[in-house]
């Protein structure tokens, strides 16, 4: 399965009151629950930078995750999203060594 990263912002009409986003967050999560079954929720944090919610997805089809996207978007009234695919370090520096071994085969 490939992982994700998924950024979002809430606009200022996601909620009124702070008590109330548990019931967005809510539905949001039953609608991808029921609309994207291949996408894998891994974790989810709240961050205090240019985006308010960090999620980490994993999934085979990026179909997938772009609808989570879009439900993340209606249903939890975010202002931006942005969506990143992720490599685990130690795949990434071993594929670099690999090509790196491969590169200097063709030489």
């Amino acid at each position: 399965m490939a992982t994700y990263i998924i950024l979002s912002r809430f606009s200022p009409e996601t909620f009124k009151d702070p008590k109330d986003f548990k019931g967005v967050a809510d539905k949001v999560a039953s609608e991808i629950r029921k609309r994207c079954p291949g996408v894998s929720w891994k974790q989810s944090f709240a961050t205090m930078g240019r985006y308010d919610v960090v999620d980490v997805v994993e999934a085979d089809d990026s179909r997938e995750v772009e609808r989570a996207v879009m439900i993340i978007r209606g249903f939890g009234r975010c202002s931006a999203t942005e969506t990143m695919p992720a490599t685990p370090w130690e795949s990434f520096v071993t594929s670099l060594g690999q090509e790196a071994h491969e590169m200097a085969g063709r030489k």
